[in-house]
């Protein structure tokens, strides 16, 4: 199972690269930590989380667009963005786009699980 993330600076219509994600699995009434990194110069994590590291259960992603913001020079609204989702089929990929800009920032709808063997992108 695989679960990457993309991170999009629609204010400027390009990549959010240095955007720091954390990703967490529901254990128990708490989460507790099993990847993250930060976004590439395309906006992505590579290895977000290890290979196996994930588990069927809901898990949650935090995106630190309060310090990018900074970071980038930009007076965010949002210090940050918290995703809960769950992972169903530890067989499948799970892809997590997540709009940036300093006044409206969202995950997008186009977040998916795509079968084990399929092509996705």
């Amino acid at each position: 199972m695989s679960l990457t993330a993309h991170v999009l600076d629609t204010a400027r219509g390009r990549p959010a690269a240095g955007v720091r994600v954390i990703v967490e699995a529901r254990s128990g009434d708490g989460w507790m930590a099993v990847g993250g990194g930060v976004t590439d110069d395309d906006g992505r994590v590579p290895g977000l989380v290890a290979d196996g590291a994930l588990a069927a259960g809901e898990h949650r992603l935090t995106f630190a667009t309060g310090d990018w913001f900074e970071a980038e020079g930009l007076a965010g609204f949002y210090p940050q963005v918290t995703v809960v989702c769950r992972i169903d089929d530890p067989q499948a990929h799970y892809h997590v786009p997540c709009c940036s800009a300093p006044t409206a920032t969202a995950p997008t709808g186009a977040a998916r699980a795509w079968p084990a063997g399929s092509s996705w992108s």
